[in-house]
């Protein structure tokens, strides 16, 4: 098939977001399938994290820029921010100020469904002009930005294209979207936004069960038209050989985004009752957490003389993935949220490409937990209590994590070919 995927998100943009259509759109390649991006200039672009090292991998594919309008620039002028916000305003601690709250409430009521619509017109522009040289056989939006999927709804009106709406998080479910401030008639011109979507697309794409159902009360019977496809992992990001870890002290490893809506004090706790025992422990983090996080840990290195925290800051995709394969025990995180049951965060499936073992909190009914728990890869708690029995036990008997055999169903290339079969069915 001659495809076309539109994402806002793409190298020198990082985050697992931009990995996920990345590494698909390379697989679909490899599977025969022509494939080529549409995307926004890094110039015109606001991107939250950057990742240099991926524009190599992106190199195989054609990929189109456009030019955009931007609000995020006013938005860093306006609160006097060099970084813009992400990831549930991880990189914005304490309560926010006038000013930002007056900046999330303008974001909130007057940039619907979010300030990329801005790029909009110029995809859109773009998408007609390729289509009319060589016409496509199926259009791939991805979001968020959710205003990404107003692109491909236009391409499917004006051009009667076939149009597929990827979901990577929920649109007005967000669980910061009351952070926002959102007036009553911005709520429901950003309901009806996200139910024409949902009702429009030929089909929709999500990463876990949970989303889907909740999609489902919103676009009755969108369950018969939806694919699942979590985000997966590529083996060639991680060694051939499960090589056990040489560390002189026990060490557990965290990447990505994490905010105070994590489970933190559970963390804490769980931490506390093992370094009682006088065990030694040692604490990586790659990526941006809450400054509240960083300095509950900090606290704790000054108590306990054998425990010792490190902030690593945001690394390229293969800095981190060597991180968690230097690790002896990775460090999984649900939010504690509504509906989180169905949370399947980018991270748990490179965590089981690394083949270490996966200790954390979250929903023991959850997905995350059914997917571990099948691949034997470890296990998620509620009680900080058992967590730290646990990982006493790996620490004093060791534990592996998911086999190269359980691994196998979770890979790029294999969801992709999942995906497209899911087509002629």
């Amino acid at each position: 098939m001659r495809l076309l995927v539109i994402s806002y998100y793409w190298p020198p943009a990082g985050g697992p977001g931009v990995q996920r259509w990345l590494k698909t759109s390379l697989a679909l390649s490899e599977l025969g399938h022509q494939v080529e991006i549409l995307t926004v200039d890094p110039r015109y672009a606001t991107y939250p994290l950057r990742d240099e090292s991926l524009m190599q991998e992106a190199k195989p594919l054609t990929v189109h820029h456009t030019a955009a309008r931007d609000w995020f620039a006013a938005y860093q002028k306006l609160t006097r921010r060099k970084e813009v916000p992400f990831s549930g305003f991880a990189n914005q601690a304490g309560r926010p100020g006038p000013i930002q709250r007056l900046s999330r409430f303008i974001r909130g009521n007057f940039f619907l469904p979010d300030p990329r619509r801005g790029w909009n017109g110029y995809a859109l522009s773009k998408a007609r002009q390729l289509n009319g040289k060589l016409p496509f056989d199926l259009v791939i939006t991805t979001g968020p930005p959710h205003s990404t999927h107003l692109i491909g709804r236009s391409l499917k009106r004006q051009l009667g294209l076939q149009w597929w709406a990827d979901f990577r998080d929920p649109w007005t479910d967000i669980y910061y979207y009351d952070r926002f401030y959102p007036s009553r008639w911005a709520r429901s011109l950003d309901a009806r936004m996200e139910r024409s979507v949902l009702n429009e697309a030929d089909r929709i794409i999500t990463v876990a069960k949970d989303l889907q159902r909740l999609f489902d009360l919103k676009a009755p019977g969108l369950s018969a038209r939806c694919h699942i496809m979590p985000n997966g992992y590529d083996p060639a990001d991680f060694s051939l050989e499960d090589v056990a870890p040489q560390n002189s002290v026990f060490t557990i490893a965290y990447t990505g985004t994490l905010t105070l809506e994590y489970p933190v004090k559970q963390v804490e706790e769980a931490l506390r009752q093992i370094l009682h025992t006088g065990r030694a422990l040692r604490l990586r983090i790659a990526g941006r957490p809450a400054k509240e996080f960083e300095a509950h840990m900090e606290l704790l290195t000054h108590e306990f003389s054998n425990f010792h925290a490190e902030f690593l800051g945001y690394l390229a995709h293969k800095n981190s993935v060597m991180v968690l394969q230097e690790a002896d025990a990775l460090l999984l995180l649900i939010p504690e949220l509504p509906n989180n049951k169905g949370i399947l965060t980018g991270k748990l499936f490179e965590y089981l490409g690394s083949g270490r073992p996966i200790w954390g909190f979250g929903p023991v009914d959850g997905d995350a937990h059914e997917i571990i728990h099948d691949c034997d890869a470890g296990g998620l708690f509620e009680s900080s209590s058992e967590a730290a029995q646990c990982l006493l036990e790996w620490m004093d008997e060791g534990k592996s994590g998911a086999s190269f055999e359980a691994r196998r169903s979770y890979t790029r290339k294999g969801l992709a070919q999942k995906l497209m079969d899911s087509e002629a069915t």
